[in-house]
């Protein structure tokens, strides 16, 4: 039975997507660095580093041979660190990029199509930094990245009923604060079940009044 498969499954807003799929019905997989299942009853756990390709691809694999091809795909992983642009070079900025936008390119493109093919499906990524931060360098890149992206496959795959969208979170998450993990997973189940012709490519979550 297809269902949800998580890249950059943590403790946050990946254990709290996934259990809110989950609830719903739909089969788990967790791809993270450990293959841990974070506590999640019959969920599978699979272990790759998102900036290994050849890792990232077979984990992905093993997923879509345990689930079939997923109803949706959440991609969560990125790199959050403070660094300027007095402090930048070019390998940690390449680091960064890997994880941050290189491999939500890399998941889509393995799985994607073939949720295309079958005529459906959701790829959602989770997004911030609505505005640039000269304190994150490297993540607001990242996150400009990953919403143009959204729109390249939107464009590429949203005719074919793929619904591409990014769930953009203006603040750090935490548990009982505006930007709880578990208000925010509901946006993504929203999207996922969000009828065609209503379909939103950005929800911003900026935790004025649950936004």
């Amino acid at each position: 039975m297809p269902g949800l498969v998580m890249v950059g499954a943590g403790p946050g807003i990946g254990r709290s997507v996934a259990g809110r799929f989950a609830r719903e019905g739909l089969p788990v997989a967790l791809v993270s660095r450990t293959g841990g299942t974070l506590g999640l009853d019959g969920a599978l756990g699979y272990a790759a580093d998102c900036a290994d390709e050849p890792a990232l691809r077979g984990a992905l694999d093993q997923a879509m041979d345990a689930l079939g091809t997923p109803d949706a795909v959440v991609y969560n992983a990125a790199v959050i660190r403070p660094d300027s642009v007095a402090e930048a070079t070019m390998s940690a900025q390449v680091d960064a990029w890997a994880v941050n936008v290189a491999g939500a390119l890399v998941t889509a493109a393995h799985v994607v199509p073939a949720m295309a093919g079958r005529g459906g499906g959701s790829f959602i990524v989770t997004g911030g930094m609505p505005e640039p931060k000269a304190a994150y360098v490297s993540l607001s890149l990242g996150k400009a990245g990953v919403r143009t992206l959204v729109a390249l496959l939107d464009q590429e795959y949203g005719p074919s009923g793929v619904h591409v969208a990014t769930v953009t979170v203006a603040g750090p998450v935490a548990p009982g604060t505006d930007f709880d993990p578990g208000d925010i997973a509901e946006h993504y189940w929203r999207l996922h079940t969000q009828p065609r012709a209503h379909w939103d490519r950005e929800i911003l979550h900026s935790g004025r009044a649950g936004a």
